[in-house]
């Protein structure tokens, strides 16, 4: 293994934008205090750099209460995406959907005489928390609820959701229908970057329906103009829980790529006691995340960040960078005092196929305290070389 001391500041001007890929990490690193939060449990997520920048119980079992329907949304999202159905689909009312006016939870108010359009009942379960709306749709994807809410727990385990489980779509208290923090924060970051074209329903401020108009009940809708979506949730074991997201411009950020020079945050706050208190807390930890870290640009996808000689190839040499862009979330100030180390595993002999990881690059703070590791790959095929080339090489490698 060789290490490679390398210019934390070359990388930053050689930068561009895109979302990171393959990052994984937290900005735990000399990383600044959060605010006190009023909240039994909480996560603050930097979807730009893929990076928690404060939680606290984040993986303790909570009821989810309406925030359930964050998953409910995302299976019926993937049927429209996949051609099942189709968002001007009329669909029949049952009578199971109808009696969940019976269980005290929100409702779009639709009834067995209506057809209300996919739409208009992603509306109605999004905007207006309707259970009744969710019961509709689930029955629609997946035939039956007990199938829909198979379907919600397949994708889960496939996400690697284990603190996850659910029993029903509306998020009604059930015996062992429950969540964590830091699960929920995984299924509203997929919902936002694996459908962006769905992600507007979670900014719709109020809705009308069956003459009845009622607004979201997400205040940060229509006190933060940053605050795009996402989804509140509250019954009486679960407390009053929301899952909020900002996007707000960054001026390290350049105006090319996915979301321009802007940094998205995501917050989840559970189990607090009043409707305007998950508002509070949410905005508090919102604004510290921009306040307390800076988003600093690494490299962009495509572009090498080192040369390194190959051997027994037809090329001497390869490029090597990340798999895709990369961001890190780093304390605010503490961006240009970082350090940047590869570790590299020679000699690198071909054939090499591009994207093949050839070692790492680690970045740390000026003190050598990790901040995190990125993969390092080839950024092109280097094909083996003839025997004369191969037999050549072979002696230079004993040789040295």
């Amino acid at each position: 293994m060789k290490i490679f001391p390398s210019s934390f500041g070359h990388f930053v001007r050689a930068a561009g934008v895109a979302l990171v890929l393959g990052l994984a990490g937290s900005a735990r690193a000399q990383a600044p205090q959060p605010p006190e939060v009023a909240a039994k449990s909480y996560l603050l997520l930097d979807l730009t750099t893929q990076q928690t920048l404060a939680e606290r119980n984040a993986d303790a079992p909570a009821d989810p209460a309406s925030l359930t329907k964050l998953m409910t949304a995302y299976i019926v999202f993937a049927a429209l995406r996949d051609k099942k159905i189709a968002l001007e689909q009329t669909l029949p009312v049952s009578k199971r959907a109808w009696e969940e006016r019976k269980g005290g939870g929100s409702l779009m108010f639709i009834d067995t005489t209506m057809t209300p359009k996919v739409d208009e009942l992603l509306r109605g379960m999004i905007a207006q928390s309707g259970n009744d709306a969710s019961v509709a749709l689930a029955e629609a994807v997946g035939g039956t609820l007990e199938q829909f809410v198979a379907m919600m727990n397949h994708q889960a385990q496939a996400w690697g959701l284990t603190h996850t489980a659910f029993k029903n779509v509306t998020g009604l208290t059930e015996a062992g229908h429950k969540s964590t923090a830091r699960d929920l924060a995984a299924i509203a970051a997929h919902i936002i970057r694996d459908f962006p074209d769905m992600y507007p329903y979670y900014s719709i401020r109020e809705y009308r329906y069956n003459n009845i108009t009622q607004p979201n009940r997400n205040l940060l809708l229509r006190r933060d103009p940053s605050v795009d979506g996402m989804k509140t949730g509250y019954t009486e074991a679960a407390g009053y829980c929301l899952v909020a997201s900002a996007q707000r411009e960054f001026p390290n950020l350049a105006a090319s790529g996915p979301g321009g020079g802007k940094r998205r945050l995501l917050s989840v706050v559970l189990n607090t006691v009043s409707l305007e208190a998950r508002a509070n807390e949410s905005q508090k930890l919102l604004n510290w995340g921009y306040q307390a870290f800076d988003a600093v640009r690494l490299f962009e996808e495509g572009k090498p960040m080192s040369t390194a000689a190959v051997w027994k190839g037809k090329s001497n040499d390869v490029p090597l960078g990340a798999a895709g862009a990369v961001f890190i979330a780093v304390p605010k100030g503490e961006g240009s005092k970082l350090q940047t180390r590869i570790e590299r595993s020679d000699p690198l002999v071909a054939p090499l196929v591009k994207g093949q990881r050839v070692g790492t690059l680690k970045v740390t703070t000026a003190a050598g305290a990790p901040v995190t590791e990125v993969p390092l790959v080839a950024q092109a095929d280097v094909e083996q070389a003839g025997v004369v080339g191969r037999t050549w090489d072979s002696l230079r490698l004993w040789i040295k």
